[in-house]
């Protein structure tokens, strides 16, 4: 029986990456096995998470993973790395929560909430203070869905970061519920630091692998900016054009709901640990906790959850009921639950008992003192998973779906209770390594 705070485990329909044209990518077979995690639960929970595990065909997935960068295969110089091109890192370049609230007060509209309507029919408009804005058009009761991100260098495989970058951007589409989008325009600000050979490189793969991730999400490029900046930036825009029916307002949590998290914490923290190897001062703070096969381990799997889309949470997030949700990026878990707290409606507040991070960061973070305070929640994530507020009874079922149909782990992390619109942390939460168990050759 799956566990509170447990993967829901099933083996997964078979799952083919295509490699992009890149010479540099070589795909490796790797089987996905099912693995359990024995985990105790609040009681107020055990009815939600009792589950039977799915009794499917035991066809293995096939995962792609990709060999690490190689600069002299592109003629530049072996000591390249991108990310030597941005001093802050990832989403590591936001500007503090509480700062930006104070910031944006002078863009605040108490007009920008109010609900159009089209037929008798009331259509809510969006603005300040979430994943995408939703405005109301002036025809045919439809609306326009738009969100704009982006941010520096985290990973120094230009492909890889186009497609983090991509898939990013369209998370806050998705963490609206909306799972088609119409147009993407991309960003891209290419550092003056670059010499001529080393833009000519790494710019068309990081386009390459943005343009592969829209196209991944059924969507194309249509246009862009890009200019010249000390730092390497990367980004864009994605709008969509939606029934009311096609979105979900993230403001309708209540009380006895649960929260799900559908992918694990820690990418600031293998992304940071991974440059550490090249650097022995850094690199002595953290190797008596973790070995540099397993850093290496750890980047691949974040360079792969930050790739992966949230398109098939946000699907099933209609199928099952969902009552708000919210990507978790930059302000990490804590700041972006509490976000998604004020903004309900009823007087809730979430509590989150659960962890899930990538495998081994948990120790490298505590090696590290405050510097990452991933296990307080405030460490910056880069296209993180949504956190989903689901009827309880509807929760494991959520987690199986996307489990059979993506074959990666969601996780039941923590509850709805009454209170004054908050969330936080319990002091000692529970630790969830992903993976559970290490298999040679294999991923996840």
């Amino acid at each position: 029986m799956a566990q509170y705070g447990q993967h829901y485990v099933t083996q997964a329909p078979n799952i083919v990456q295509a490699a992009p044209p890149q010479q540099l990518q070589q795909q490796q077979q790797q089987h996905y096995q099912p693995q359990q995690q024995q985990q105790q639960q609040p009681d107020a929970l055990a009815q939600a998470t009792q589950q039977s595990q799915l009794d499917l065909a035991p066809a293995a997935s096939t995962l792609a993973i990709r060999r690490p960068f190689d600069p002299t295969a592109h003629e530049l110089d072996a000591n390249f790395r991108l990310t030597r091109f941005a001093d802050l890192k990832g989403r590591g370049c936001k500007v503090p929560q509480p700062v930006l609230l104070k910031l944006l007060e002078t863009l605040q509209d108490e007009s920008n909430q109010d609900q159009s309507h089209f037929m008798h029919m009331a259509i809510p408009r969006i603005g300040i203070g979430m994943d995408a804005s939703i405005t109301p058009l002036r025809h045919g009761g439809l609306s326009l869905v738009q969100t704009t991100d982006f941010f520096y260098t985290m990973v120094e495989d230009p492909y890889m970061q186009g497609k983090i970058a991509c898939s990013n951007v369209l998370s806050d589409l998705y963490a609206m519920g909306v799972t088609e989008c119409d147009n993407v325009l991309m960003l891209v600000a290419v550092s003056t630091k670059m010499a001529e050979k080393e833009r000519d490189v790494v710019v068309p793969l990081m386009m390459r692998g943005f343009k592969d991730c829209a196209l991944e999400a059924g969507c194309s490029v249509t246009g862009g900016h890009t200019t010249m900046n000390p730092w390497f930036t990367i980004g864009g825009v994605a709008t969509t054009v939606c029934q009311p029916n096609e979105f979900i307002i993230p403001d309708a949590a209540v009380v006895g709901d649960v929260l799900v998290l559908t992918k694990p914490l820690g990418t600031q923290v293998c992304s940071n640990a991974h440059q550490w190897l090249d650097q022995p001062e850094r690199w002595n703070r953290i190797k008596l906790v973790v070995s540099e096969e397993d850093v290496r381990k750890a980047y691949q799997r974040g360079m792969d959850s930050m790739a992966r889309l949230n398109r098939t949470a946000a699907m099933l997030m209609h199928k099952y009921n969902a009552h708000g949700a919210t990507d978790i990026t930059g302000f990490g878990l804590l700041g972006h639950a509490q976000a998604l707290a004020r903004n309900q409606k009823n007087e809730v507040s979430f509590v989150i008992h659960n962890m899930p991070v990538i495998a081994k960061m948990a120790a490298v973070s505590k090696a590290c003192g405050n510097m990452f305070q991933l296990l307080t929640g405030k460490s910056e994530e880069t296209s993180g998973g949504l956190l989903i507020c689901l009827p309880r009874e509807q929760a494991a079922a959520y987690c199986k779906d996307i489990e059979k149909t993506e074959g990666y782990q969601s996780w039941i992390i923590g509850i709805v209770e009454k209170g004054n619109r908050t969330a936080r942390i319990i002091d000692k939460p529970r630790i969830i390594e992903v993976p559970a168990k290490e298999k040679d050759g294999e991923l996840w």
